[in-house]
């Protein structure tokens, strides 16, 4: 086993969240996380998609309010950032939108989950234009009010809200219209080409000796919050003598965190492959051990284990669903006895609340 925190597999079922699980994908669910905003229509929607298409209805004569689900970056009490997805209002600007919610104080006070905050000073006022794939920032002078030690964050937060939409692959910051070279309270230097997820996301580097010889790479652990427990991305490096990502994604999420103490892996420190991935039209197939699954005799794998390798591996390109076998056969089946018949595809959403 690893010396770092785990859960263990047989107990995952009581420990996590209750979360939906079907063969063809995974939608979590949270357990009492929020108290949900009343009277909502829950949609979801890409940055490019017609609002026009949702409309407003009545039941029972009450007006219902038209919401739509979006990935909020926030930073946790933890201090990594995490994306919560929240019902937010029908709106044609849905990246400036977004991006308003990540302001303290602001619009996000009545739906902010506990054990979180935004990202962005109180008082920030903020627009968006998105130009051939760039989404170009404007801030306020309020901008410039934040902590040093928050400014990783809210480059992270900022870029990780906004290319969640299809329109948007990289971000440019501005204030008062004025590009910024490097963020004005640290001097953290920011790319002329913009910010992109290849960036990563609560970067851990300080036990790397040599970073020209490794890589990037970005995997999904467990964290427990103060009503539930979440996904975290966590941007790692590996050496680039490990030449394939996939290996290299399980091997980060048997070994566990590295960086940060509250972060958990739900995969036992005994799982392993058994044989090479392969990979056709999309589909990664995995071929493990018996220390994969949660209970060998009935062929059940956790939800948080598959959910964890899902999240993993599908941030690799390429890659859109992942299908699990042991000892080389298939038949596992989920939590509540189904038999996973299909590949599993990524969630729409990851972190999602009970509204």
């Amino acid at each position: 086993m690893s010396k770092y925190t785990r859960i263990a597999i047989t107990t995952a079922a009581v420990l996590a969240t209750s979360v939906f699980l079907s063969g063809c994908g995974l939608f979590g669910k949270d357990k009492e996380a929020l108290d949900p905003p009343p009277k909502q229509n829950v949609s979801h929607l890409d940055e490019n998609e017609d609002l026009d298409s949702l409309t407003d209805t009545e039941t029972s004569g009450e007006e219902q309010v038209e919401a739509v689900m979006t990935d909020l970056y926030l930073i946790d009490k933890n201090g990594l950032v995490v994306g919560q997805s929240l019902p937010l209002p029908k709106t044609n600007s849905v990246a400036k939108q977004a991006l308003e919610y990540l302001v303290a104080d602001g619009k996000i006070s009545d739906i902010l989950p506990n054990g979180f905050r935004t990202v962005l000073p109180a008082g920030t006022n903020v627009d968006v234009d998105i130009q051939d794939g760039k989404a170009i920032v404007d801030f306020s002078e309020e901008f410039k009010n934040y902590q040093a030690s928050d400014e990783q964050k809210i480059l992270q937060a900022v870029t990780w809200t906004l290319t969640q939409f299809d329109t948007v692959d990289s971000v440019e910051l501005r204030v008062n219209g004025y590009p910024l070279t490097e963020m004005p309270v640290g001097g953290t230097p920011i790319s002329e080409d913009g910010l992109t997820r290849a960036d990563g996301i609560n970067t851990g580097f300080a036990d790397v000796v040599d970073v020209t010889n490794t890589r990037p790479l970005t995997v999904y652990y467990l964290a427990q919050g103060l009503d539930n427990y979440y996904y975290v991305p966590v941007t790692t490096r590996v050496s680039n003598l490990e030449e394939d990502n996939i290996k290299a994604v399980i091997d980060q999420l048997v070994e566990g965190p590295t960086i940060e103490a509250s972060l958990m892996t739900v995969l036992d420190g005994d799982a392993l492959l058994l044989d090479d991935p392969t990979i056709k039209d999309g589909v990664v197939t995995l071929n493990f051990n018996e220390e994969i699954l949660g209970n060998s005799e009935t062929k059940e794998i956790s939800t948080e284990t598959l959910q964890s390798l899902v999240l993993s591996l599908t941030e690799q390109a390429g890659i859109e669903s992942v299908a699990v076998m042991v000892n080389g056969d298939g038949g596992l089946v989920n939590e509540d006895g189904e038999e996973l018949t299909e590949p599993v595809t990524r969630p729409e959403k990851v972190n999602t609340g009970s509204f």
